[in-house]
């Protein structure tokens, strides 16, 4: 067995991530298109060739979308858009992925069931097998290949071929284009409500002396006595002396009320306002550059 599974080849391949490697973990987010734009599933493994590492089947998970098997993609058939996240393979139908021979375990596939795959997407006619598969006295491959990682000797499954007699199944995508991502840093800023502090507000009492001035009244009884000049004299029946009172005065004053009311001296509305600041910052921040060096004649036609 030549195929492995990624996480299988590359049991660190979280730590690759972290150093600017493939990401297993996030292209399993990324869906996978067909011919017209056609949905046909999404990215469930990633299958690599043991004997040099190089990427050579998409495991697709069709879900509900066709029956929900998992079906093998030549990595050449495809074009990686990581900004929509999407993986398209060029020329497939949905009627070829319905054609396509079930993948459900890694230790089914074999050079047979890799032909049947390989038949689906091949143009009519063509064949990436060697001639006179029954003579071993003709290769089977131009180059000898490696021995398999674990395996004693070379297998059958090794000698009957090779991937590179499929570029358009198997090269990834050099033929065409490559996309190198220049990466660079911003400032992001944003803001987050905290607690600033706390007022408390509150009432207490405070005692002073305070001072009123009433004004009052007291009666008081005033005697005017007047001498009569003219002293007539009255008949003896007439004069009435006794000791006992002859007047009786009542005498008023007026005393001060004093008493304590209560009174509201104040009303306080306690209420919060917003006032805004502009706060600024700055830091150092990165950008990539493009750095173009040519050899010999090399035409370069720069399209911004």
């Amino acid at each position: 067995m030549s195929l492995l599974k990624f996480k299988d080849f590359y049991p660190d391949y979280k730590d690759m991530a972290n150093d600017g490697g493939l990401d297993m973990d996030d292209l399993k987010k990324f869906d996978v298109y067909a011919q017209g734009d056609e949905k046909v599933g999404s990215v469930h493994d990633l299958l690599v060739d043991s004997r040099d590492g190089r990427f050579r089947y998409f495991v697709v998970d069709t879900g509900f979308w066709i029956f929900g098997k998992k079906v093998l993609v030549p990595v050449g058939m495809t074009r990686i858009d990581h900004d929509d996240r999407r993986i398209f393979v060029q020329g497939l139908t949905r009627d070829q992925v319905e054609h396509l021979p079930n993948f459900d375990d890694l230790e089914k596939v074999d050079l047979d069931y890799e032909e049947r795959v390989r038949g689906t997407y091949r143009p009519a006619g063509t064949t990436g097998m060697a001639p006179n598969l029954a003579s071993p006295a003709q290769p089977l491959v131009d180059q000898p290949i490696a021995t398999p990682i674990g395996d004693a000797g070379t297998s059958a499954y090794d000698q009957g071929y090779a991937y590179d007699r499929d570029p358009d199944l198997y090269n990834l995508n050099d033929r065409d284009q490559q996309r190198l991502k220049l990466y660079q840093e911003r400032l992001i800023a944003s803001k987050q409500r905290q607690r600033a502090g706390e007022v408390t507000i509150g009432k207490h009492v405070e005692t002073e002396t305070s001072r009123v001035a009433v004004p009052v009244e007291r009666e008081k009884i005033v005697i005017d006595r007047t001498p009569v000049t003219d002293q007539t004299p009255i008949a003896p029946d007439q004069a009435a002396f006794h000791d006992r009172e002859v007047a009786r005065v009542e005498v008023y004053e007026e005393t001060p009320d004093i008493h304590k009311e209560t009174v509201v001296r104040e009303e306080v509305q306690v209420r919060k306002v917003a006032e805004q600041e502009v706060v600024q910052a700055e830091d150092q921040v990165r950008r990539e550059e493009l750095d173009v060096r040519t050899e010999g004649n090399s035409v370069i036609d720069k399209r911004i």
